[in-house]
């Protein structure tokens, strides 16, 4: 399993913004929990979902008006 860290910016505090939340909602639509949070959210998968998740999340958030997507990956034991 793989587990995901990303933020969206730009970054508005209580206000995450159409190009956070069009990321967030393409990872959902591919089956993943997302643990929602203020300043960067996560969730857990296997490769081949998380390789699928990465590419959506990225392009809904550019198509969506982000300026800077930060994702970090790491294999994790669960």
């Amino acid at each position: 399993m793989l587990r995901v860290e990303f933020t969206v910016e730009p970054f508005v505090e209580g206000n995450p913004g159409r190009h956070v939340m069009a990321a967030v909602d393409a990872v959902r639509h591919l089956g993943p929990e997302i643990e929602f949070g203020p300043f960067g959210s996560e969730f857990t998968g296997s490769d081949d979902i998380v390789a699928a998740a990465v590419s959506a999340l990225v392009g809904a958030a550019y198509a969506n008006g982000a300026t800077h997507v930060n994702v970090h990956i790491e294999r994790v034991d669960r």
